[in-house]
This record gives C-alpha cells, sequence and structure tokens, in this order.
C-alpha cells in the first residue's frame, strides 16, 4: 500500500464480533470465500459481492505474489470509484 502513498501501518485485521452492535447500510465482500461464509448482519444491509482473485493463493517468487496483491488493490479501487461514482 506503501507505493501508493496509503499508510496502513496502524491497521490490523479485525474480527467481525468487534462490529456486531454496529449498524452498516452495505456489506461488500471481496472474494467468493469471504461471500459464502458471510455472516448475517443485523439491520438488513445491502449485500454486495465483486469477485476477486485471492492474493493470498498467488503461488511464485515474492515479486509474482506482490504483483498479485497489487493486481488485486488496483482492481478494487477501480470498482469502489466506479461504485461511489454511481452515487453522484
Amino acid at each position: 500500500m506503501a507505493n501508493v502513498d496509503i499508510d496502513i501501518s496502524g491497521a490490523r485485521s479485525k474480527h467481525l464480533d468487534e462490529f456486531i452492535n454496529d449498524k452498516f447500510d452495505y456489506v461488500i465482500t471481496v472474494c467468493d470465500a469471504a461471500n459464502e461464509s458471510c455472516p448475517y448482519f443485523p439491520g438488513a444491509p445491502t449485500r454486495i459481492h465483486w469477485s476477486f482473485k485471492d492474493p493470498s493463493l498467488a503461488e511464485g517468487t515474492d515479486t509474482e505474489r506482490l504483483r498479485a496483491f497489487s493486481q488485486v488493490r488496483d482492481e478494487i479501487a477501480v470498482q469502489l470509484r466506479s461504485w461511489v461514482q454511481s452515487f453522484e
């Protein structure tokens, strides 16, 4: 993420239990495994699924694996921008 000027040094993975009392308008899954295992969210948010290849399954050298993560990151960014623009 640093190579696109996004600092995630303070970020951490979070378990869904941390959000159990939060209300969501949308729940977006970005890989098929997440879509299949996505739990129920109270308040009936709109569920959206965008199917991207799971970069954690990429094989090869460190450079090739990094390229897989970067590609999916960029694809998600394009999809997200398009989705947000649909509200404008």
